[in-house]
């Protein structure tokens, strides 16, 4: 609202808007004034009480005037001039309000201030009878913990109460009287109190009469109505009844509670209140605790009841079926007899004439509109009632006309006739006989309110009566009030449900609803009701908000309260208007006024309204959209000083405020009027009310047609097939999304004229999008209905119900001309919204004009206006497409037309001309080629081919190649070539074509880019592309569904494709083949699971490593090829729990174990390590067992066969033939484990006995016993040798390289290879749910430098390496990563488990041996400078620091090497990536090896450690000179005394220690190095002088600290350092080192414990 903001444009007409002018009420002839005191300020709003105002400029000011008898002071009492509430400077307030006599305002920050007259409490102030100056109040809500206060939106006075609106859209009440709504009895309230009975509710606006209150509340959304009950609340009784009547049957659910005044505790928020109110004999009814509620209205039989709007009948369709449901309260009449009868009882003629004129007077009620029911279900804006979802549940279904009938209660109408008739046809004559009960009553007023009422309850009916009499015709029913004697066929037709549904008001659209006033609305009253100002159809008061049925559906946008009457302002810019009308108030004289009836205005539709103490303003618009003020109310005329008191008629238009200007608010009080009035400055006032003006009166035009027109023809029977019906629902419901949005713009636009009018907040500008989306989805909707032809379909049925209704067709469709096809009519009238569009641009660009061209408002208007204007044209191409698509069809065979019209269908051009055919066609063949927006169609003479455009790709043929004119067109299984007349109808179908692809993948053409216009440089349609299409003969794919990436014509990229016999394959594909990662099943009927494969594919074929789990449990993990099993891999048969699990892992050739493999029988217990052939073992191999049975040698079909050696668990040996498995057959020699042995010749099973012929020998005893059995030393000959094993494996690495055998092939190009695996797989993994580590990813980014080699190989190039080579064998992503990943997983799966058997040692460490060997010429491979295993790289100057040999003094000069300098080995690179993954089968092997010398060595260290440091030193023989003499413990020296224990060489002790955690033997040799180290330290310290140490002092010395080191497994890490340490160490430093280790080691074994 800051001024500052506004354009220069804008603030020279500020000056011009909002001048204030004021007149007397209560006369017709009235000249305003212009406020004086005001200069130059621009009022935005004004509130007026009875004798004074309140006047809200733009900075947030406020001004009062008139009789202020509450301010203290000098001043008079009246104030002609406004003056400045000074209190409320600074706070900028942004809404006023006042009361008759009381006043309010609310600020920014939604703070309520209030002052004025308190004598009833209305100023929330306790016990002071007036505040003088405004007073901030709090309203807090005690709901919330801690208490919050609640920011205010609105605020409404009335006599003596106040209503504020908080931003959460609840209501706050405070004063005296039921019209607060509040659970209360003691008045006044001073502290706000929030309205519980409308709780939770959306309340829209509030109002508040001198002592009545309206609210106008959002409806619920239909998902959200509560089921209903069927008693009600408070009394008990059923809320719907169904009476039996001789023929008929009624259902009534006009059941109102006598108590719908008082409420009970449990009350839930939403209860179903009844449209009227009756009272049961002898029931009170206890009003509100106010002075003239407390007389209680006691009426013996008294029916109060509801009177109708009288618009709820429906017009007749001739006959035709269709169904209503007429409002609440017709009375039911069994023939037209009674009612005539009724009727002349009823009063006399004038009062039926004049009924009869307003009969004729109100044709075009638009109340049909929400009830009408008959296949529409209760859409969230009919009446809520039960009945009504009883009766559009099941009338819903019906197309027959059932209309429900609200009876009055049960009392049956002779009842009533007896009670009101009266003999006399006097109005109003009561007769005492008529009534039972003695007492009469007092107040004569009620009494002629409630008769009034009375006839109101009669006429309404007569209004219906007469109102389908006029319009004649065979009705079937004679009333709408019947529910017609129920035929057996109109219970058929019940049963038959009809799919014709379709709700007319939209379903709850939450974007338009939030950010545009809902017309979704109900209106709910409360508070003293005398005069019928509740509208609920009787005189009593309601303490609780209480629902005005009546105005249900009516789309009521705006409340005003006045005096005694309230008025309703409609969207379709109608009034209804209700309660006191003793000065003509009301706009019409129908009576009773009890319930909302509508006024007469004379203007074309009134947009703002405002009630007086006794009289109403209307503004409305004129011809020439300038606002029009009418007046209604008293008419006081002076002439001769006599003052003559009359009513108007009907409104009457105050010419003398036409002249001040543009009228944007009208505000009434007691004593005065006030309009703002806002000058013309440039056209800009004059264009903002064209727009709302002409939008309102589209809106009534679009309600006009929805139910005048669209309604009808949906009730219509015979519409056509399903198809054509569901069309013409989907039109209906976008006409109505259409029609409801134009609705709330014209509201909205309505609320933006009474604001500040900044161009830049219209709807239409700041929600354009809603706009633009709403019409081009009518516009799909409506041309498709066009295309099936839907208009020539509608015309038949519809012929009957439109040639009647001729005049209101071309009425609303604009079209004069003479003799006009039906059909015709009907295009027009639904294609008559667009029209709209290019009003919306032009008035979109009037208002830019009046900007400065440099000024973003100009910009914005400028562009939305193209936006609007290019959408029309668009919307226009669309409907001559359709129009010439339906032109096509009308002359197309009728065969075809079945089988391709589809209501999306666009037809762009055809070859009927002979411009295009097919090369290469057959003589006498017919070729007709018909472009749709879909699809290519090529026609012969009974046959058609449909190729969907978004799989087809054309290109135009050189014209060299004799092609003249020619198109190639390719689609997926088939190329031709269209061959066409001349080079430009050529050009034209390439073009047509291209274009049609290009719009086919973009997907809709609606999505134009607004304001863009039509001259889009058009591009080529990609040649790359995503697409559906099934496959319909290529002998692979037949009926397959490709869903995915294309390239000309063929699947290329990701995709999924689907086989009819539900195979699947997801992935990539290349040039129309699987081809890369994807993911394929194949369902196995017989076991009812999937075959399932994850891997990569070539050329269509599973090609490179996948995962294949078979429907039958069996997993392969492994290499494919040709969509084999080939190269290294894993299958895994069966669980642990089924019948033969087991494991194989190894080589693959053609789907069969073919190459080195490991076995794993695992029910059996036995592991084969060896060849295979043609799935069977053949060649050399072991087997052990899980008995310790070991047997290596040879196989041939499974089967132990030829020479081979057994082994038992307790080293007894066999060597020589065998025959079958553990079977020995043939020559061969035994061994026992004491050396003695049988040679000869051997048969049977081993373990069951076997039968031997030959010798046994007795070996010399003098031989050394040491010596094992010669078969032991010859282990693993009889085995694959190391090299031969897992060839696969590396052969596979080495493919990765790019290299066909390993070390040949070109280096660059294996590192390129290497870069793209890296990427590839990284990419794969980005797509795959689980992420990468950020350890992992660090690891890739590193692996992206590759060391470079340049110049002379040094240690640091050497270190480099090594680091790559770490880290490359961190990620399997990297191919040597993967390789030793694979060979990690071989080697685990060979030696743990039953392969963890002794005997395999040495195979283990052989095979470790043969890794090295293979990676090292890996490695060499990509770092060429590598220099060969076992060469030196000579250290620098730098490197060679002198160091202190350990045994001499001198400083070593390594004189052993001929030059100084580090040697490279496979074992120094390599074992610290390789060993730490294979170290734990490993160690386990040697500790089972090594079992039986470590469990002796064991027993000695434990028995050895008994005893005290100085024992166990003497004990070894250490030289006393290097006994510690004090120790540190715990950081202090202490003397070792005998006593001390485990302190002596403690650091060296910690340090040996440390073996056991690494893992490479160079670590462990490290670890003994420092541990000597550590005990040179000590003893220094002990000596304090240099001294050299011979091997005599030094091994004492260790051998001590090996006891006391207490290492377990010893032995194993003694024969793991010598099998693998780097055997250039062996005869350096570290290498005695170990060597003296070893020793001890032995040592202790053979200790002789004395």
């Amino acid at each position: 609202m800051d001024s500052q903001e506004r354009s220069s444009e804008e603030a020279e007409g500020a000056k011009e808007r909002g001048l204030v002018y004021v007149w007397k009420a209560g006369s017709c002839s009235v000249t305003p004034e212009r406020l004086p005191g005001l200069s130059g300020k621009t009022v935005l709003q004004a509130a007026l009480g009875i004798h004074h105002g309140l006047l809200l400029t733009e900075g947030g000011e406020v001004y009062s005037f008139g009789k202020l008898p509450w301010r203290s002071g000098p001043e008079e009492p009246c104030v002609n001039s406004p003056i400045l509430e000074n209190t409320l400077l600074g706070h900028n307030v942004i809404t006023v309000a006042a009361g008759s006599f009381h006043n309010g305002a609310v600020t920014e920050s939604g703070v309520v201030y209030m002052w004025g007259n308190n004598s009833a409490g209305q100023c929330a102030v306790a016990n002071q009878p007036c505040v003088p100056e405004p007073q901030p109040i709090s309203i807090s809500d005690s709901e919330t913990s801690p208490l919050l206060s609640v920011r205010i939106l609105q605020l409404a006075c009335g006599e003596e109460h106040t209503l504020a609106l908080s931003l959460s859209r609840e209501i706050w009440a405070w004063g005296s009287g039921c019209q607060l709504g509040l659970i209360t009895t003691t008045f006044p309230v001073t502290k706000p109190q929030k309205v519980e009975h409308l709780a939770g509710r959306v309340v829209l606006q509030i109002a508040c009469g001198a002592y009545h209150s309206l609210a106008l509340v959002q409806c619920l959304p239909v998902q959200e109505m509560k089921p209903i009950p069927e008693r009600c609340n408070h009394c008990s009784q059923l809320l719907i009844t169904m009476t039996d009547k001789e023929d008929h049957v009624i259902i009534s659910d006009s059941h109102c509670c006598p108590l719908g005044v008082a409420l009970s505790d449990n009350q839930p928020e939403n209860p179903v209140f009844c449209p009227s109110l009756e009272t049961l004999e002898g029931k009170s009814v206890t009003g509100s605790q106010s002075e003239d509620c407390q007389k209680p209205l006691v009426e013996e039989h008294t029916l109060v009841a509801l009177e109708s709007d009288g618009a709820s009948m429906l017009s007749s369709n001739n006959g035709q079926e269709d169904s209503g449901i007429s409002s609440p309260g017709n009375i039911l009449f069994p023939d037209k007899k009674e009612v005539k009868e009724y009727l002349i009882s009823l009063a006399d003629h004038s009062l039926n004439e004049g009924l009869e004129k307003n009969i004729c007077t109100e044709p075009e009620q638009p109340s049909q509109e929400e009830q009408f029911s008959a296949c529409i279900p209760g859409p969230p804006g009919t009446s809520t009632s039960a009945l009504n979802s009883l009766v559009a549940s099941c009338a819903s279904a019906v197309g027959v006309r059932v209309a429900a009938t609200y009876e009055a209660g049960a009392l049956s109408l002779k009842k009533v006739m007896n009670f009101y008739g009266t003999p006399s046809s006097e109005p109003g004559s009561q007769s005492g006989s008529g009534s039972p009960g003695p007492e009469a009553l007092k107040d004569s007023r009620e009494e002629q309110v409630k008769l009034e009422s009375m006839q109101g309850k009669k006429s309404s009916s007569l209004v219906d009566i007469r109102e389908e009499e006029s319009e004649g015709g065979s009705r079937r029913l004679s009333l709408p009030g019947l529910l017609s004697q129920v035929s057996p066929r109109l219970l058929r037709k019940v049963g038959r449900a009809k799919m014709r549904t379709v709700a007319l008001t939209p379903t709850y659209s939450g974007e338009a609803d939030a950010l545009l006033p809902s017309l979704r609305t109900e209106v709910w009253s409360w508070g003293k009701g005398k005069e019928g100002q509740l509208g609920h159809g009787d005189v009593l008061p309601r303490l609780q908000p209480l629902c005005v049925k009546s105005l249900d559906g009516k789309e009521v946008i705006h409340l005003s309260a006045g005096g005694h009457h309230s008025l309703a302002l409609t969207a379709k810019s109608q009034v209804y208007s209700w309660g006191s009308n003793t000065s003509g108030q009301l706009g019409h004289l129908n009576s009773p006024t009890t319930v909302p009836r509508l006024t007469k205005v004379c203007g074309e539709g009134v947009w703002s309204t405002a009630a007086g103490l006794d009289y109403s303003l209307f503004l409305a618009d004129e011809e020439d959209f300038q606002p029009g003020l009418y007046y209604s109310g008293q008419e006081t005329s002076t002439e001769n000083n006599l003052y003559e008191n009359s009513c108007t008629k009907s409104p009457v238009l105050l010419l003398s405020c036409s002249k001040i200007g543009y009228i944007s608010n009208v505000i009434a009080g007691g004593d005065n009027c006030l309009v703002l009035v806002d000058k013309n400055v440039m056209g800009y006032i004059a264009s903002l009310h064209e727009l709302a003006s002409t939008e309102r009166r589209f809106y009534f035009r679009l309600s006009e047609i929805k139910s005048q027109v669209l309604r009808p023809l949906l009730g219509l029977d015979n519409l056509g097939n399903a198809n054509t019906i569901q069309l013409l629902q989907e039109m209906a419901s976008r006409f109505s999304k259409l029609c409801y949005l134009i609705g709330q713009h014209g509201a909205s636009l309505s609320s933006f004229l009474h604001g500040v009018k900044e161009a830049r907040s219209l709807a239409i500008l700041k929600h354009s999008s809603l706009f633009l989306d709403s019409y081009t989805e009518y516009c799909t909707s409506v041309t498709n209905f066009l295309v099936m032809g839907g208009f020539m379909l509608l015309a038949k049925p519809a012929i009957d119900f439109l040639s009647k209704n001729q005049e209101l067709l071309q009425k609303l469709s604009e079209k004069n001309e003479e003799n006009l096809q039906l059909v015709e009519v009907l295009n027009a009238l639904f294609f008559m919204p667009f029209g709209r569009l290019h009003n919306y641009a032009r008035t979109l660009l009037k208002l830019a004009t009046c900007f400065e061209v440099a000024s973003p408002e100009y910009q914005k208007l400028q562009d939305c206006s193209s936006c609007y204007e290019s959408l029309a044209v668009h919307l226009n191409r669309k409907r001559k497409e359709a129009e010439y698509t339906l032109g096509f069809w009308k002359t197309f065979p009728g065969k075809m037309t079945d089988s391709l019209r589809k209501p999306e269908r666009r037809l762009i051009c055809e070859s009927s001309n002979r411009g295009l055919s097919l090369q290469h066609a057959g003589r006498f063949s017919v070729n007709w080629f018909i472009l749709f927006n879909d699809a290519l169609v090529h026609a012969q003479f009974s046959t058609h081919h449909i190729f969907p455009l978004s799989t087809l790709w054309v290109e135009a043929l050189s014209e060299e190649a004799g092609n003249v004119n020619g198109l190639k067109i390719t689609t997926p299984e088939e190329q031709f070539v269209l061959v066409s007349s001349t080079p430009q109808e050529k050009t034209k179908w390439l073009r047509a074509i291209s274009q049609a692809v290009d719009q086919a993948l973009k997907g809709t053409s609606d999505l134009i880019l607004y304001g863009a216009g039509g001259n889009v440089p058009r591009q080529e349609p990609p040649i790359s592309r995503s697409a559906k299409y099934t496959f319909y003969k290529d002998p692979r794919f037949k009926d397959a569904v490709y869903d995915g990436r294309w390239l000309s014509g063929k699947p290329h990229g990701r995709g999924i494709l689907k086989w009819a016999d539900g195979r699947m394959y997801s992935g990539t594909f290349r040039t129309g083949l699987e081809d890369g990662y994807g993911e394929y099943r194949v369902p196995n009927k017989a076991l009812n699971k999937d075959d399932h494969y994850v891997g990569y594919w070539k050329e269509g074929k599973m090609c490179g490593h996948g995962v294949y789990s078979y429907a039958t449990g069996e997993v392969y993990e492994g290499c494919f090829q040709d969509n084999m099993r080939h190269g290294h891999g894993l299958l895994r048969s069966g669980k642990l729990t089924s019948s033969s699990p087991s494991m194989f892992i190894g080589q693959w050739t053609m789907d069969k174990k073919s190459g080195y493999g490991v076995f794993d029988d695992i029910t059996r217990g036995e592991k084969y390590m060896g060849m295979w052939q043609d799935d069977l073992c053949q060649g050399n191999g072991v087997v052990v067992t899980q008995f310790g049975l070991y047997y290596e040698g040879a196989f041939s079909t499974n089967k132990m066969m030829g020479t081979g050696i057994l082994l038992s668990e307790d080293d007894t040996v066999y060597e020589g033939e065998f025959s079958d498995n553990w079977t020995l057959s043939g020559k061969g020699t035994l061994t026992l484990p004491n050396g003695d042995y049988i040679e000869g010749l051997f048969s049977g099973e081993w373990g069951s006995g076997i039968k031997i012929t030959g010798t046994y020998f007795k070996p010399s005893l003098y031989e050394n016993e040491k010596d094992k059995p010669k078969a032991l030393r010859k282990l693993g000959i009889l085995a694959v040798p190391p090299d031969e094993k897992w060839k696969a494996v590396f052969e596979e690495c080495w493919n990765q390289l790019g290299c066909e055998t390993p070390g040949q092939g070109d280096r660059w190009k294996a590192w390129d290879n290497i870069a793209v695996a890296l990427t590839t797989n990284r990419r794969q993994h980005r797509d795959s749910p689980e992420l990468l580590s950020r350890s992992h990813t660090q690891t890739l980014e590193s692996l992206e430098f590759i060391p470079q080699h340049i110049g002379a190989f040094t240690l640091e190039k050497y270190e480099n390496i090594k680091k790559y080579l770490i880290k490359a064998c961190d990620t399997p992503l990297h191919p040597l990563g993967k390789l030793v990943e694979t060979l990690v997983a071989v080697y685990r799966m060979t030696y743990v488990g039953v392969g963890a058997n002794r005997r395999l040692l040495q195979e283990a460490v052989r095979e470790i041996k043969s890794y090295l060997k293979r990676i090292f010429q890996l490695v060499r491979f990509l770092f060429p400078d590598l220099p060969e295993e076992g060469s030196t790289i000579p250290f620098l100057a730098t490197e060679t620091k002198g160091r202190r040999s350990f045994c001499s003094g001198k400083c070593d000069s390594r004189s052993e090497s001929p030059e100084p300098g580090y040697v490279v080995t496979s074992f120094g690179l390599l074992l610290p990536v390789l060993l730490p993954r294979l170290y734990p089968p490993l160690f386990m092997l040697y500790a089972l090896d090594n079992e039986r010398e470590e469990d002796i060595y064991w027993e000695c260290v434990l028995r050895l450690n008994k005893q005290t440091d100085m024992a166990l030193l003497s004990f070894l023989g250490v030289q006393a000179k290097f006994w510690p003499g004090t120790v540190s413990i715990l950081g202090e020296n202490r003397k070792v005394s005998s006593n001390t224990k485990d302190a002596c060489f403690a650091s060296a002790v910690e340090c040996l220690q440390q073996i056991s955690t690494t893992f490479t033997p160079a670590d462990k040799l490290k670890v003994i190095q420092q541990t000597f180290e550590e005990i040179s330290q000590n003893v220094l310290e002990t000596l304090q002088e240099d001294f050299l140490w011979s091997m005599d002092d030094l091994f004492p010395v260790f051998l001590y600290v090996v006891l006391r080191a207490r290492i377990r497994n010893l032995g194993s890490e003694v024969h793991l350092i010598e099998d693998l340490m780097d055997p250039y160490l062996q005869h350096g430093e570290q290498g005695i080192m170990f060597t003296t280790l070893k020793a001890c080691y032995y040592q202790i074994q053979h200790e002789k414990l004395t």
